[in-house]
């Protein structure tokens, strides 16, 4: 049993939230301060978004009716809750408890490790058996609810389910019966069937809920669901056939056969639970039914079931002992006071002890909880320590008095130290400076070497070019460097060197003129395309002027170049054989010139980027002599010191 003054209730139902506040009145019962509810709609049963539905509905509910109370007790919805009733042979106390966990791992559906379970022993059959409760939930489940009510700026207190929350509600408002009787609570996904006979209580969740009413409903009118729920409300009734006659109303006359046909289903379910309860309990006949939950209200419901089970049928009111407070519209209360069954027997939690009392909060919970209690004596414990602190920083600073008054003295004796420790760090910054000096000079040398495996690269790169060429057009030619100049690197900022003089006229660098073409016919890699570049045409054989310089029509830039010794780029001018005539094809001459371009792009040498290593000329045939000049820019990967 818990105690507060004022706390909140809460049913996380499938279809709807069902909110009410409580506090306990001068006789020592419960006063209904307030209440309300929020449809969840078909989000509202769907795992992915139900979370972020019911926070929601929750925050709008505390919002409108600007409640105040922070304590709160919730009520799992019985679609997330797995139950069962089980008995237990005589056995000693102090092995109860390690038989209901045995138990509860041969008959939960999930490790245990899992979810979060409580038993509550119901009594005993005239055999000595003990008859027990097993409730189980998901843990994953009830931290979503503890992530809502936090979320929400509430208190969890405890976790309970539906069909206890509605036993103990209906045992508080109707104990004086004591014949078999019935409560069925149809809910949105499932329903809850529970039977009361003197200290007996027994009850089984059923996997129908009037969710199917509306679902089937929207897929025979072709409506979504929220219109077709809607429907269901303002016009739907249980068709009770026979020689009733069928509405005019097209979706009245639907609604109806769906809804008798779930309330046929149901009636099964029931009729085979009420042969259980009898056969397998030990019950008597039930002599009558309550009827609660939101579904329950559909027009001819009691009928129904009253001529289907041939018992009394009624509504259950679980405001029927409990005190309402004087400012709460009777009238609309009346409407809802059938599907508040489980905020009651919430409430009943912090009043007094109940038939049946389970708590299902996992361990983190209640790790966080437990710390969020300690947290006045953690804070109490911090300004302590503060205050602590602070004294002793007044200890310490007299202390530190003494000892600036030391020190200054000694920082007499140190300054000439600190004069010459300077003077060392400057001799050795030095000594650095020139071992710089030597580290480069020593890179240059060695760098050298590599001059070698360039110009080797190169002579493979032509060889190379030349057997693809006999092996594609079935002729020998022959292809070598007619000059070669070299580039520094260029300063962050600058043009690209070899762009603007070199370039034939509208020739994009790096691409060939229909290099299309060449590409399909020699199944050679492509050059990426770069912007086109208008300049005037170069001579064969010559080289490509370097890049302008600040001062000769290019902006001044702040970068600088970070080594003048070095060669960042070969401009490469290559005289070949003609073979245009010999292979009969035109264009045989820019398919080698493409060749050579390919070899250079897919060296280890050179940079692959098709901007770095490109052409720079279209071909230039020389008619005379029988060969044909072209040019390309190659950057290579790392650059080389002259």
């Amino acid at each position: 049993m818990l105690n507060t003054k004022s706390f909140l209730t809460v049913d996380f139902g499938a279809g709807s939230l069902k909110l009410a506040e409580f506090e306990v009145n001068e006789a020592g019962g419960l006063r209904l301060k307030q209440y309300g509810l929020k449809a969840l709609g078909a989000e509202g049963a769907q795992e992915s978004t139900r979370e972020a539905v019911i926070l929601k509905a929750l925050q709008e509910i505390l919002a409108e009716q600007g409640i105040k109370a922070r304590k709160i007790n919730v009520s799992a919805p019985g679609f997330h809750v797995f139950s069962k009733f089980v008995k237990l042979p005589p056995v000693e106390a102090g092995k109860v408890t390690q038989m209901i966990q045995y138990e509860a791992q041969q008959n939960v559906p999930f490790p245990l490790a899992e979810v979060v379970w409580d038993y509550q022993i119901l009594g005993t059959t005239p055999g000595g058996e003990l008859e027990v409760m097993l409730v189980a939930i998901k843990a994953n489940v009830v931290e979503g609810l503890f992530r809502v009510t936090e979320t929400a700026g509430l208190q969890l207190q405890l976790t309970d389910v539906s069909p206890a929350a509605l036993c103990n509600a209906f045992r508080y408002n109707y104990g004086d019966l004591e014949d078999c009787t019935m409560l069925l609570d149809i809910g949105a996904k499932t329903s809850n069937l529970l039977f009361f006979e003197k200290g007996k209580v027994f009850s089984r969740s059923i996997n129908l809920g009037a969710n199917s009413i509306t679902q089937d409903f929207a897929n025979e009118a072709k409506l979504k669901f929220d219109a077709a729920e809607k429907l269901k409300i303002d016009e739907g009734f249980v068709s009770l056939g026979g020689a009733y006659e069928e509405p005019d109303n097209p979706h009245q006359a639907a609604i109806s056969k769906i809804a008798r046909q779930f309330m046929t289903r149901l009636h099964i379910q029931v009729n085979q639970t009420m042969q259980f309860y009898r056969g397998q309990q030990g019950g008597s006949a039930p002599q009558r039914l309550f009827l609660s939950g939101g579904a329950s209200v559909m027009p001819y419901t009691a009928q129904f079931f009253a001529e289907k089970l041939n018992v009394p049928v009624e509504y259950f009111n679980p405001l029927r002992n409990i005190q309402l407070d004087p400012g709460l519209n009777l009238e609309e209360l009346a409407r809802v006071a059938h599907s508040l069954g489980e905020v009651v027997g919430l409430g009943l939690r912090n009043l007094a002890r109940c038939p049946v009392e389970l708590n299902l909060m996992p361990a983190s919970t209640l790790r966080w909880q437990s710390f969020n209690q300690k947290k006045p004596y953690l804070l109490a414990t911090v300004c302590s320590l503060v205050a602590v602190v602070a004294a002793m920083g007044f200890l310490f600073d007299k202390l530190a008095a003494v000892k600036r008054e030391v020190l200054a003295n000694v920082e007499k004796d140190v300054a000439p130290l600190q004069q010459k420790e300077r003077e060392f760090k400057s001799a050795y910054g030095e000594m650095q400076k020139t071992r710089a000096e030597v580290d480069r000079v020593v890179g240059w040398i060695q760098d050298r070497y590599y001059w070698v495996d360039v110009f080797g690269e190169l002579r493979q790169a032509l060889m190379r070019v030349e057997q693809t060429t006999k092996s594609k057009l079935r002729t020998e030619a022959g292809v070598w460097i007619e000059q070669l100049t070299m580039t520094p690197p260029r300063p962050t900022g600058d043009a690209e060197p070899g762009l603007g003089p070199g370039l034939a006229p509208g020739l994009a660098p790096g691409r060939l003129p229909e290099d299309d073409e060449f590409a399909r016919r020699y199944h050679l890699e492509m050059a990426a395309m770069a912007p086109q570049v208008s300049a005037e045409p170069v001579p064969a054989g010559v080289a490509a002027e370097p890049p302008a310089t600040p001062g000769e029509g290019m902006e001044p830039t702040d970068a600088a170049v970070t080594d003048t010794n070095a060669v960042a780029t070969l401009n490469l001018t290559f005289r070949a054989v003609s073979v245009k005539d010999v292979s009969g094809q035109a264009d045989a001459d820019k398919g080698i010139a493409y060749a050579m371009l390919h070899e250079l792009q897919n060296s280890p040498l050179f940079d692959p980027d098709p901007q770095a290593t490109r052409t720079a000329s279209d071909v230039t045939h020389d008619e005379q002599t029988g060969t044909f000049t072209f040019s390309i820019i190659a950057r290579l990967r790392h650059p080389l010191k002259l």
